[in-house]
């Protein structure tokens, strides 16, 4: 039997299905592993999350609409009403509701219906609502957790000390990648594949020093010098002239620390990182062949008042360029995947093959989409029977006086 918890969905460590396994190997494809939801992911950037209107984002397939309330809380619903499952995120924003576009019907923060303006005596029973998400916001992103949500109030953020440092600066990412997002996490832990970006960093020789590996996680560390060749000017910059400045020797740490991953570039010399990335993959379709990436990367400031303002341009352009020949190589692997119909791939690194356990141990099947569930969403909630519906403003009222930087728990509630 695959265990699988209340919604249907399955659990890490469940028993595979044999659609998921290799026929010749009985190995689990990892292409066909989703992202266990149990775990906050950010789905938007905090100034996307504007204070009149809604936002569309989603989760392997679970289409959620963000909106901010009037006291400048962030809160996440099913992007659907539970009417005529018109997109919640076309609605408009009233004090603390949502409403829908439609016909008007209101929504409270939770997913609880709080009027339906025409509703009458002799009408039928209205549904309870939809179901709402956990949402935090922190880093200048938002983060919302599609899993079980009574482990949302147990399950950590990712801890970034240096976010808040006055000793960095931070460069946001957002972008799409059309690709599994595990092809992602091997391309930044597998550091040999630096001959891919010899036109920005030149000839670059890493060696692997050490790494190790636990249940969920798995920590590569680098050794990085030049072997020649010409440099973008914004690789200097961002490692305070390590990376090939030089005769320098930089240290480089990889981690993936399930679901996330960071990575810390100490130069020769030096007492602290010259730069650390934090990043997320999160799934956008029911088929996880697409993931967004959310990236900070936070830049040591140098000494000299003002010098990396004036090198932020260069910098980001510099990691623009090695990103987008990042994502042509793993959306190529991906298109070999869906051409083949099956992971051929012949992996020979042993920290990549590692890594590859790690990710399907803490993962979960990818389940056809079916329904209005889609193919990692938690349909938990069931119409209990009937529920009062107010006739007041419509507006859902906010009494515990939490701020947009404290988790509160969404409440899963039935469809019509």
């Amino acid at each position: 039997m695959t265990e699988t918890d209340e919604a249907g969905t399955f659990s890490a460590g469940a028993e595979w299905p044999s659609e998921h396994r290799d026929p010749s190997t009985g190995v689990v494809d990892l292409r066909r592993v989703g992202a266990n939801p149990d775990f906050w992911y950010p789905v938007a950037l905090s100034k996307n999350v504007r204070s009149k209107g809604a936002f569309a984002t989603a989760f392997a397939g679970e289409r959620i609409a963000l909106y901010r309330g009037e006291s400048g809380t962030v809160y996440a619903l099913e992007d659907r009403c539970a009417h005529r499952q018109v997109p919640l995120s076309m609605g408009v924003v009233e004090g603390e509701a949502l409403r829908c576009c439609y016909h008007a019907w209101a929504y409270r923060g939770d997913g609880r219906i709080s009027q339906i303006p025409y509703l009458s005596k002799g009408d039928g029973r209205p549904p309870r609502g939809v179901r709402g998400y956990p949402v935090h916001e922190a880093y200048g992103l938002v983060f919302v957790f599609p899993g079980d949500p009574d482990k949302a109030a147990v399950t950590p953020l990712p801890d970034l000390p240096a976010f808040g440092s006055p000793r960095y600066r931070t460069m946001t990412y957002s972008r799409t990648v059309r690709c599994h997002y595990s092809f992602m996490h091997e391309n930044l832990l597998d550091m040999n594949h630096q001959f891919l970006h010899r036109g920005v960093v030149g000839r670059l020789h890493p060696e692997l020093l050490d790494f190790r590996t636990d249940e969920r996680s798995v920590e590569a560390r680098y050794l990085f010098s030049h072997a020649g060749g010409k440099r973008n000017r914004g690789a200097g910059l961002l490692a305070a002239e390590g990376i090939g400045g030089s005769d320098s020797r930089d240290v480089m740490t990889i981690r993936t620390a399930y679901p996330y991953q960071t990575l810390d570039l100490v130069p020769e010399n030096a007492e602290r990182p010259a730069f650390r990335l934090w990043v997320a993959y999160v799934p956008e379709d029911a088929e996880q062949r697409r993931c967004h990436t959310f990236g900070l990367l936070m830049i040591e400031k140098p000494r000299i008042p003002g010098a990396l303002h004036l090198a932020w341009p260069l910098i980001r352009r510099f990691t623009e360029r090695v990103f987008a020949e990042d994502r042509m190589a793993v959306e190529a692997e991906q298109r070999a995947w869906d051409e083949q119909g099956e992971d051929r791939n012949r992996e020979v690194f042993s920290l990549i093959l590692d890594v590859r356990e790690v990710l399907r141990t803490n993962g979960v099947p990818i389940r056809p989409r079916g329904g209005a569930c889609g193919a990692a969403s938690m349909c938990n909630g069931q119409d209990g029977g009937p529920s009062p519906v107010p006739s007041a403003d419509g507006v859902a009222r906010q009494g515990d006086g939490h701020g947009p930087a404290e988790v509160r728990r969404g409440t899963p509630s039935a469809a019509g």
